[in-house]
Formats: structure tokens, C-alpha cells, sequence
């Protein structure tokens, strides 16, 4: 075996099919929303913690702020690692343990909470906060909390609360979003009593430092082994295991991230998280709340936006008035910051849903991953824009000839990774809106199978038809159309009816592209696409305006501030929500598609000439590999030691 074995499209569907959660036993919010129905009662009042949960958190983040305030992200920046001090400072304070439970020797802090460490934690430099994150959000704490042995939570999680930090290995070299294609290989030996594990591993976040692994491998099917795509805790210094590669970014210079072999690695059968073919459904439940890290990163890097964006539009003059008072830059700033409000109400919202348990948030999760990390995106180009030339400047340059140290265009390099992080934009859209034509796909059954036969696809009509037959009457009229609906949210009432309607609108448009392309809707992609980005600012005004009214209830000083702040995002959101709506049929999708055919026919390279591409003759587009012992310098290290002690 050299790489990835072939895989169509059909298997691959298949794989990803089989590792959803199929059923719905808790009520969510977003899911509903795609459905035609905005159930308030869900998030409305906007939950919160308990007085002993709020106060625990602030005394927490009281101490993890005195020891950010001892921290310098221009070091990590400068060096492309992070302190060792730094790290043993995180470990002394127990932030490698925060949603460990205390039976375990962590600190047993809430999803709220650990988003909002992870917050503070970024704005000193991103990369801490992916050491934190990959350790417990995707590392071994999540998936064995979810899915461990009571022997594997004994074993591992007081290890990993002490500051044993643990990275996860899924992707390879030809495998990204499309995990039918692994070829890592977890053979049982020994009658059973163990796994021998072959293969490499690209992109392994924590990997250059971690102590325990979470590793992906498929298990061969054979007698007494149902095998399958498994997870399995593996000793990051077991023998045959080589970190062959530091890989260095355009941003999160201090991320450990690298290139990991594994050759006849020997893991004992008592490490297999779950079943075998477990491996990608628990990852996929471990990111419903492991997904929220990046969101919280997010908004904590819209905060910062918006302190820097005041400061300097206050004391930049131009033109006889600092450039804040300039209508141009003015509606930058308040994108900004009403962004920046919608931002952490999302997060929040998200967090304190996980919380309470009472809503099943996959959509929800999905949803701000990837809202957030698209217009924290825009927010710093906008910063960078306000900035002008200064923006552009390094931090280390503006501080050479005596300026304030702004890294703008660093941040800008930071937030692009998380674009693509845990899933691309692109492949959580096609995941969130998978879960929202799920009802659709039950009810059509048939119809939306293209090998489906002629006969099957009548009978899945008939089903069909009585399904819509109910539900499609339910989306003409609504709370929406009634002036004085949801009056208790004052100013924002109106911005709760225009949800209420469009998330009507959002069903039946989502039913007419059933209707329209049957079968064919999946391959629709940028239809999709737009339907959940329509979904998405529906769920971030909604997020505003149960906080907001939350916060003027709770008589919080900045109440009637929090009003004009999501009054005015649910003004910016509807922009984009019209426009969202036109696009679903008003589009190029099909010129571009035929476009696309011909560039990648080689129709048009006579559009490339007048230029050299000097990455020509410097390697494969994709590194070839095959099962062998590594030929590399073990690359791995601990944080305090000078080298591997393995």
C-alpha cells in the first residue's frame, strides 16, 4: 500500500453517512430554524450560569489574566514557539485540565468558562490558545469524556489534567475532509490483545509536544473484528513512533504542529476509544462542543479589533477630523463592533446551550465555527484597512522606529486557519446543511437517491406528499407578520419578526430546490451553501437580541448600549440576508461550473503565459508515502526539556 487507496464518490458518502448522529433526542434551535420555525422558547430568556458557576469562572479568569499580563505574544511571534515558562505557567494554574472533571484532578470548569479562558488566552498570542484547544477540544480529554472507559478515564485524564498534553491525528498527507480515504491501518496482533498501527500523519496539531495521542486508523474487517475507522489513545513516545517534520505557517507561529510516522506501533486493545468503526462518529461528537473553541478565539480577536479601531480612529487626524468622524470609516467601526457584540453573543449562546444539556447543538456549533471564523476575518481586514499603511507594518517594524507595536497584518495571518480548521467553510456548510434537509431526505426517502428505481421513487412521492401536505401550510403565515409580536423585546421586536419570516422563507426555498433538483440538490453546492449562510445570520440575530434583552433585564449598566449595538448588526445582517436570498436564484453557479470544466481542461492556459511559477520542479502537489520505519531525526520534544525523552 502507497498512500490513500481509491475511494469514489459513493463510498465516501457512505463513510460520512455512517458516521453522523442519526437521531435527534434533544429539541435545537438552528435545526428548527432551517425548518421553518423560530422556537424562542429555546434560547429565550438567553441562559446563564448559576451565581456559584459565574463566580468560580471570574475567579479563575482573574488569575489566568495576571498570568497573561506576564506574557509577551511579540516573543512567541519573534521565536515561533511558545516559553517553556509560559507553558509551566498554564500547568501550575490548571488550564490543561479546565473541562477535565475535579474526580480526575482537573478543574471542572463549564463550556462557558473554557470558551472564555480561550479568549483571553488568544488575544496574548493565538497560538496558545492552540496548544489549549487541540489539547482539550479535539485532544484526549473530549473524546474519552464522551466515550471512554471508566479504566481509560483513570489511566489518562489525571495525566492530562497535570499538564501531559495530548494532540489529535486524523488527517494524511491525500486525506483531508474526506475521511473514507485513511489508510493508516490498525491491525490486531497478539490474539487480539493489541493494535499495530502503521502509518503517517499530516498536520498534527500538538504533535511536535504531545505526550498522548488521540490517533484515527482503520481496523481490517476480519473474524471477531468488525473493524472500521477506530480511535485508539497512543503513548506519544511508544516505540516506532517518529515526528519527522515541525511544519511552520503563515500565521500561529507558535503552533506545534507537524509531521508524525508510525511504524509497527504497539497499542494495547484496552486503549481503543469506544468500538471498533467508532472513530469518526466520536470525533465528529467530540468537535459538537469542541468546535466552540474557535468561535470563542474569534470574538476575542473582534474585541481587540474594535479597542485598536477606537483608539487610533480617535487620534489619527485627516483632513481637519480624526478618520473615526470620516463617514468611511465610521461604518467600519461599527461593523465592527456590532460584529464584535453578535460575535460573543453567539458564543455565549453556544456555550451556555452546551452547558445546560437541554438542546442537541451540532447546527448550533457548526453555525458559529463557521459564521464566526468568516467575519472575524473581515473584521481585520477592515482593521488593517483602517490602519492603512501602519496595518500593513509589522509589529516589530512600527516598535524599530518608535511607534506603538500594533500587529494588525498578524492578525490577519492568525484568523485565516481558521477558515479551515476542523472542517473548511465550504465542508461545514455541505455538514450543516446535510443536518438541516435531514427532515427533507426522512420524508422524501427515495427521491433524493439517484440510483433509486422508478417504482421506489413513486412510493417515496406518496410518503412524501403526506409529509408536506402538513408541514407546508404551517410556513404561509407566522408570529412574523403580526405587528405587535414578541412586543417584550422592545426595538428588537422587529428584527425577531423579520427571523420569524425568514426563516419561513428559508424552508420553503430550501423545499423548492427539493422539489427542483430531487436527487441532483447535493451536487448544488453553492445552493446549499447560501441556504446556510442564510440560516447562519439568522441564528447571530437572534443570539443578539435574547442577550440583549437578557442584559437590560438583568439591569446590566451597558443595557440600552447592548440595544443599538444589535439593533444595528440585525440592520447590517438583513443586508446580507436579502442578498443571500436573491443569490439562491440569481447566480453564475452554472457558468462558473462550465467555466471551471474548461479551465481544468486546459482551455485557457494561454491566460497563464507572462509569468514563471517558481514552485515548478520542487516537489509533488501531494507527498507520496508508504509503511516503513522513519529515515528522519525524531523531531519530538517536550516543553522544559532540550530533547525527546524517548
Amino acid at each position: 500500500m502507497t498512500g490513500s487507496a481509491h475511494v469514489t464518490e459513493e463510498q465516501a458518502r457512505a463513510v460520512a453517512e455512517e458516521s453522523r448522529e442519526a437521531d435527534w433526542d434533544k429539541p435545537s434551535f438552528a435545526k428548527e430554524l432551517f425548518l421553518g420555525r423560530l422556537t424562542l422558547d429555546l434560547v429565550h430568556p438567553f441562559p446563564r450560569p448559576t451565581p456559584d458557576e459565574d463566580a468560580r469562572t471570574e475567579e479563575f479568569l482573574t488569575k489566568l489574566r495576571n498570568l497573561c499580563r506576564t506574557m509577551d505574544g511579540g516573543v512567541i511571534e519573534r521565536d515561533a514557539k511558545i516559553p517553556d515558562d509560559y507553558v509551566a505557567g498554564l500547568t501550575d494554574l490548571g488550564c490543561f485540565g479546565m473541562k477535565i472533571n475535579p474526580e480526575y484532578g482537573g478543574l471542572g470548569l463549564s463550556q462557558v468558562a473554557y470558551n472564555r479562558a480561550l479568549t483571553l488566552v488568544a488575544s496574548v498570542h493565538p497560538s496558545i490558545g492552540a496548544l489549549l484547544s487541540a489539547h482539550q477540544s479535539i485532544g484526549v480529554p473530549e473524546p474519552l469524556a464522551l466515550a471512554g472507559t471508566d479504566e481509560q478515564k483513570r489511566e489518562f485524564l489525571p495525566r492530562c489534567a497535570k499538564g501531559a498534553i495530548s494532540a489529535f491525528l486524523l488527517t494524511e498527507p491525500d486525506v483531508g475532509s474526506d475521511p473514507a480515504r485513511l489508510a493508516s491501518t490498525a491491525t490486531p496482533i497478539d490474539d487480539g490483545d493489541a493494535y499495530e498501527l502503521d502509518g503517517v500523519k499530516l498536520w498534527t496539531t500538538n504533535g511536535v509536544v504531545a505526550e498522548l495521542l488521540v490517533v484515527m486508523a482503520r481496523v481490517p474487517r476480519s473474524d471477531g473484528h468488525r473493524g472500521g475507522i477506530s480511535a485508539f489513545v497512543v503513548e506519544a513516545d511508544a516505540p516506532g513512533i517518529t515526528v519527522e517534520r515541525r511544519n511552520s505557517f503563515m500565521g500561529l507561529k507558535g503552533i506545534e504542529n507537524g509531521v508524525t510516522r508510525m511504524y509497527k506501533v504497539r497499542v494495547p486493545a484496552r486503549n481503543l476509544i469506544g468500538r471498533e468503526g467508532d472513530g469518526l462518529k466520536i470525533a465528529l461528537t467530540t468537535l459538537n462542543a469542541g468546535r466552540l473553541a474557535i468561535p470563542a478565539m474569534c470574538a476575542g480577536a473582534g474585541k481587540w479589533s474594535l479597542k485598536i479601531a477606537r483608539e487610533w480612529s480617535s487620534v489619527r487626524v485627516q483632513w481637519g477630523r480624526p478618520v473615526g468622524e470620516h463617514a468611511a470609516v465610521a461604518s467600519k467601526i461599527s461593523f465592527i463592533a456590532a460584529t464584535t457584540y453578535a460575535l460573543e453573543s453567539v458564543v455565549e449562546l453556544s456555550g451556555q446551550m452546551c452547558d445546560e444539556k437541554r438542546n442537541d447543538i451540532r447546527i448550533e456549533a457548526a453555525l458559529a465555527k463557521l459564521w464566526c471564523s468568516e467575519m472575524a476575518c473581515i473584521i481585520a481586514d477592515e482593521l488593517v484597512q483602517i490602519r492603512g499603511g501602519r496595518g500593513y507594518e509589522t509589529a516589530q517594524s512600527l516598535a524599530a522606529r518608535g511607534e506603538r507595536a500594533v500587529p494588525t497584518e498578524q492578525l490577519v495571518r492568525d484568523l485565516r486557519i481558521n477558515r479551515i480548521f476542523e472542517g473548511s467553510s465550504e465542508i461545514m456548510r455541505l455538514l450543516v446543511a446535510r443536518e438541516a434537509v435531514d427532515a427533507h431526505l426522512k420524508a422524501a426517502g427515495d427521491l433524493a437517491d439517484p440510483k433509486a428505481s422508478v417504482e421506489a421513487k413513486a412510493k417515496a412521492a406518496a410518503k412524501a406528499s403526506g409529509f408536506y401536505a402538513k408541514w407546508l401550510p404551517k410556513l404561509v403565515t407566522g408570529k412574523g407578520q403580526l405587528p405587535k409580536s414578541y412586543a417584550e423585546f422592545g426595538a428588537l421586536a422587529a428584527h425577531l419578526r423579520y427571523v420569524e419570516r425568514s426563516s419561513r422563507k428559508l424552508a420553503r426555498s430550501t423545499f423548492y430546490g427539493m422539489a427542483r433538483w430531487q436527487a441532483g440538490l447535493e451536487k448544488r453546492q453553492n445552493f446549499l451553501g447560501r441556504i446556510v449562510d442564510i440560516g447562519a445570520e439568522l441564528f447571530a440575530m437572534a443570539a443578539c437580541c435574547v442577550r440583549a434583552e437578557r442584559q437590560r433585564a438583568d439591569g446590566h449598566p451597558g443595557a440600552d448600549d447592548a440595544f443599538v449595538l444589535a439593533d444595528t448588526f440585525c440592520d447590517q445582517a438583513r443586508i446580507r440576508v436579502e442578498a443571500l436570498f436573491d443569490g439562491l436564484w440569481t447566480n453564475t453557479d452554472d457558468a462558473d461550473v462550465a467555466l471551471t470544466h474548461g479551465v481544468l481542461e486546459g482551455r485557457y492556459t494561454w491566460l497563464e503565459n507572462g509569468v514563471l511559477d517558481q514552485s515548478e520542479g520542487t516537489g509533488p502537489w501531494i507527498s507520496d508515502w508508504a509503511p516503513g520505519p522513519s529515515s528522519d531525526e525524531n523531531l519530538a520534544r517536550r516543553f522544559g526539556l532540550t530533547q525527546n525523552p524517548a
